[in-house]
C-alpha cells in the first residue's frame, strides 16, 4: 500500500525551523523533569501518596457520575474502581496537606451532595504511600540510562556510531517533548503516562532505524553524490512507509482515546502526542543530526570495509597488471568499458592477447619475405 507517491522533498533544508521546534519542545521537557526533582509536578498517587476508602451505597451507583461529582468537589484526579453489586466503590485521591479523616469527610459529602436518595457509608479508610519508592525510582532511572546505552551500542554495532548517537538524541527528545506538552496542560503523570513515554521510546526508534537502514544502503550505491542529497532521497523513499505505519497507529489509539474511558485517557493521549513527536524526529531530527555533525571533508558516515567496490578500482588493478605491448588507445578503451560497462578485466585481456598473438604472425610474415628478397638479389 503506497498512500504516497514518490516524492522529491527538501526536508534537510528545513532543519532549521526544525531544529528550533525541537529545542523549544525538549527545554519544556527539561523543565518538567526539573519540577519533577523539586516535587512540584503533577504526579500522580503512585508517586506522591494519599487517602482512600471504601464507599458502601444504599443502591447501585454509575461510575461516571461518581466521578463527575468529585470533580466537582475539587477531586479532579482521583482514582475511582467499582464492584459487581456497582453499591460499592473504591476511591484513592492524592496526598493533602489537610488529615486523612478530612479528606475522607470530603468524599462522602461530596457523593451525599451529588446522591440525595442515594445515602452512602464509609467502610474503611487508610492513608496510602507513594507504590514507587525513592529507591525504585532510582533504579528505574538507572534502567533507562543502561537502555539508552544499549540502544547506542546495537545501532553503532548495526551501522556506525554517529548513527547510534543520532538515534538516542530522537529518542531522548521524543520523550522530553511528550513531558513537554503534559507540563504546559498540567496533565497529571502517573504510571500508565511513564508505560506510554516507554513504549514510543521503542516506537520512535524502530521509526528511525528504517530510516537509518536505507541512508546506509543508498550510502553504498550512491558513492558520488552529496550527503545531503542521499539523505533526503533516502527519506522520501520511506516517506510512504513511514506515514502508512504511523497513521495506523494513530487511528488505533485514537480509538481508544475516545471509547477507553477516563483511565486510559492520559495514556491515549501520550501515545497520540508520541507517534507525531517520534515521525517527526525520524525524519527531522535524527537524519539531520547525521548531515550536521558529518565530520571533516572526505569522512565517511559508514565503514570503508562496508561499501561495495567500485568498478573503476578494480579496472585501475587490472591496468597496471596489463602487457606492456597495449596502446594506449587500447587502455582507454580499457578504462571506459570498465567505469561504464563494468565489464570483466579476464575478457578485456583476452580480447588484448587476441590482438598480440594475431600481429605477431604479421611481423612474420614481413620477415620471412625480406630473406627471399636477400636471396634473389644475391644470386642475381
Amino acid at each position: 500500500m503506497e498512500l504516497i507517491k514518490k516524492t522529491n522533498i527538501d526536508f534537510l533544508g528545513l532543519r532549521k525551523i526544525a531544529f528550533g521546534i525541537s529545542l523549544v519542545l525538549s527545554s519544556l521537557g527539561i523543565i518538567c523533569l526539573v519540577m519533577i526533582a523539586l516535587g512540584r509536578a503533577n504526579m500522580g498517587i503512585d508517586f506522591v501518596g494519599g487517602a482512600s476508602a471504601n464507599l458502601v451505597f444504599a443502591k447501585p451507583v454509575q461510575l461516571e457520575k461518581a466521578r463527575a461529582a468529585l470533580d466537582a468537589a475539587g477531586f479532579r484526579d482521583a482514582e475511582i474502581q467499582s464492584f459487581t453489586d456497582k453499591t460499592k466503590l473504591f476511591v484513592r485521591v492524592k496526598k493533602l496537606n489537610v488529615p486523612v479523616e478530612q479528606v475522607i469527610g470530603r468524599i462522602q459529602a461530596a457523593f451525599t451532595n451529588a446522591f440525595p436518595g442515594n445515602p452512602s457509608r464509609v467502610d474503611s479508610s487508610s492513608a496510602i504511600g507513594p507504590t514507587i519508592g525513592k529507591s525504585l525510582q532510582t533504579t528505574a532511572l538507572w534502567a533507562i540510562i543502561l537502555s539508552f546505552a544499549g540502544i547506542i551500542i546495537y545501532i553503532w554495532f548495526r551501522f556506525e556510531w554517529k548513527f547510534g548517537i543520532a538515534a538516542t538524541v530522537a529518542t531522548l527528545h521524543d520523550v522530553l517533548a511528550v513531558l513537554g506538552v503534559f507540563f504546559i496542560l498540567h496533565k497529571e503523570i502517573t504510571l500508565l503516562v511513564v508505560t506510554a513515554l516507554l513504549t514510543l521510546a521503542g516506537y520512535s526508534l524502530t521509526d528511525t532505524v528504517v530510516v537509518f537502514d536505507r541512508i546506509r544502503e543508498n550510502l553504498k550505491m550512491r558513492q558520488k553524490e552529496g550527503l545531503m542529497d542521499i539523505i533526503n532521497l533516502s527519506i522520501n523513499e520511506v516517506l510512504s512507509r513511514t506515514v502508512v505505519t504511523s497513521l495506523t497507529v494513530f487511528l488505533a489509539v485514537l480509538s481508544l482515546f475516545i471509547f477507553g474511558g477516563q483511565v486510559l485517557h492520559d495514556f491515549a493521549f501520550a501515545m497520540l502526542c508520541g507517534v507525531v513527536v517520534g515521525t517527526y524526529s525520524s525524519v527531522f531530527v535524527a537524519s539531520p543530526i547525521l548531515y550536521v555533525w558529518r565530520g571533516k571533508k572526505g569522512s565517511r558516515l559508514i565503514k570503508v570495509s562496508m561499501l561495495t567496490k567500485q568498478p573503476a578500482r578494480e579496472g585501475a588493478k587490472s591496468l597496471a597488471a596489463a602487457p606492456a605491448g597495449l596502446t594506449a588507445s587500447q587502455s582507454t578503451v580499457k578504462k571506459t568499458a570498465m567505469s561504464e560497462a563494468g565489464q570483466p578485466v579476464a575478457e578485456l585481456n583476452t580480447s588484448a592477447s587476441d590482438q598480440s598473438a594475431s600481429a605477431q604472425p604479421s611481423r612474420k610474415g614481413k620477415s620471412a619475405k625480406g630473406k627471399k628478397g636477400k636471396k634473389a638479389r644475391a644470386k642475381a
